[in-house]
């Protein structure tokens, strides 16, 4: 038997290479990957040393040649043909760090060890391709008790490295779109990597997996986000908590001051920003400690004990925040079942350039394909926002608008809130009529609705949403405009004595 062994991961690598040769396996390797057996005291063969191999080409591109590819594709048919074929990928991720500075990026694309795994995965039936240190062990169990792989096995890693292949690629191909300054190309490829299986999806009788769109290994910092979250304590995360804490974690992240976000179907019960995280909390609890229970709690500051405490007086499903102090993590662990989860830092929004990373992008299914836009980050309505009421607002309606702009964009639209101190005390989420929503939220806030500030989604179609705001002792609003009956809007809010500005932006969240 022979074996091909050019690799970027060089983890379990020498082991595995002993094992081989326990086996009586002829190993040949790339130069990079020959001079580290020999640090090792493994010997292996040169490529060059094939017939027909030229030693002109060196490194991963000496991989290229006729006498390698000619040997992993019909290793059965040639003699001194390649039966095991170890090749794994270097990382790309190093590419998508350097968005500024796109010159450069594709020299980190391997040209050799791809041609070389795509042609080993094709030739299953006759070559075992590991392109994974993981299956090393489970492949030498099989050689030592077998003397050959099975054919399930063989196939199943080849499926393998033809999936990496294609992450890979995706990898590539957004740093080609990256030299053009390719916003959407015609074709579009996203590399995703299995973190684990869910116990269940959405419902108890579909099956889910998480996925992330970089691979654990990279030695950069991970994005902050809740797929690359760690688990500090509790139990098993499910689906929706998956969508809970997603949606928890963007509220708070929109906010510069201490905040906290309580979640439920996506939708917050309250968003509060205090002076300390935990005047955040309770002040967030107080908008619907009713609708709380059960939710998930977002935070942007370090969860402390004294917040902790506070906490623990509910029952939550998960709190994610960007990490917790011991005291706090100890406080909070007397709830079994409650999950936490650190993220370790705050992203920032998405910034203009001309190259868009497919991790800066929305999709949304729709049967049959997908729909890809950029991610709503326009929350600071100052440069185009309009004051349209004979009132001006107040400095602290005026701040209270603002906090409830950024609020709203959070909410399913039909999308209102009703804002007070910076703290929510009414959301009405997904309505299919805007007075509907309106009329919710007041509801929601009950007394608290007088003297508070309110911001919709998207126009007001008609006056009756500002009447009833009106009526319920909202002194402010803050509105996109573009109606045609934005005058009526307009006059209502006049004749209730109410200040009201319009934004020009709308957010919608379908």
């Amino acid at each position: 038997m022979r074996a091909l062994i050019g690799v970027a991961d060089r983890n379990g690598l020498s082991e595995f290479v002993s094992s081989l040769k326990e086996l009586g396996v002829e190993i040949v390797a790339d130069d990079a990957t020959q001079s580290y057996l020999a640090e090792q005291e493994l010997e292996a063969l040169p490529i060059a040393s094939l017939p027909e191999a030229s030693n002109a080409v060196r490194g991963t591109l000496a991989l290229l040649q006729p006498a390698v590819i000619d040997r992993v594709l019909h290793c059965a048919d040639r003699d001194g043909g390649f039966d095991i074929v170890v090749v794994n990928l270097p990382s790309l991720a190093d590419g998508f760090s350097t968005v500024a500075e796109p010159s450069g990026r594709l020299a980190l694309v391997d040209t050799g060890r791809p041609a070389v795994l795509r042609a080993a995965a094709v030739n299953y039936a006759d070559v075992t391709v590991l392109s994974d240190p993981e299956d090393y062990e489970d492949v030498l169990a099989e050689l030592f008790r077998y003397t050959a792989t099975k054919e399930k096995t063989r196939r199943s890693l080849a499926a393998k490295a033809m999936s990496r292949l294609a992450a890979y690629d995706a990898f590539a191909t957004a740093l080609l779109e990256g030299e053009q300054g390719e916003r959407f190309p015609s074709s579009f490829s996203v590399p995703l990597f299995k973190q684990l299986d869910l116990r269940y999806g959405e419902n108890l009788h579909q099956r889910a997996a998480l996925y992330t769109d970089m691979p654990s290994s990279t030695e950069l910092n991970p994005r902050p986000s809740v797929a690359t979250a760690r688990q500090l304590h509790g139990k098993e995360l499910s689906f929706n908590n998956f969508l809970d804490l997603d949606a928890a974690w963007a509220m708070v992240t929109d906010f510069a001051a201490p905040t906290a976000a309580i979640v439920k179907h996506t939708n917050p019960t309250g968003i509060a920003a205090g002076k300390d995280l935990r005047d955040a909390f309770v002040k967030a609890l107080a908008a619907d400690p009713a609708a709380a229970y059960d939710g998930v709690v977002g935070m942007n500051r370090t969860v402390d004990a004294e917040t902790a405490l506070e906490i623990v007086k509910m029952y939550f499903e998960a709190v994610i925040a960007p990490d917790f102090a011991p005291d706090a993590i100890q406080i909070l662990s007397r709830k079994k079942a409650i999950r936490l989860l650190s993220v370790r830092g705050v992203h920032g929004p998405a910034q203009d350039v001309g190259w868009i990373p497919y991790s800066a992008l929305d999709f949304k299914r729709i049967d049959g394909g997908f729909l890809l836009q950029t991610r709503n980050v326009a929350s600071d309505p100052s440069a185009s926002m309009q004051v349209v009421s004979k009132r001006q607002p107040t400095l602290e309606e005026l701040t209270d608008l603002h906090f409830a702009w950024r609020a709203v964009r959070h909410v399913k639209s039909n999308g209102v809130v009703l804002a007070k101190k910076l703290a929510l005390v009414g959301v009405g989420a997904g309505q299919m009529s805007r007075v509907f929503a309106v009329d919710l939220a007041c509801r929601m806030a009950g007394d608290r609705a007088r003297g508070s500030v309110l911001a919709s989604d998207a126009y007001f179609p008609f006056p009756d949403s500002v009447e009833r705001a009106a009526e319920a002792g909202v002194t402010a609003i803050m509105q996109p405009g573009g109606s045609i009956r934005d005058n009526e809007a307009i006059e209502a809010a006049d004749k209730a004595g109410m200040a009201m500005i319009f934004t020009g932006l709308r957010h919608f969240k379908h």
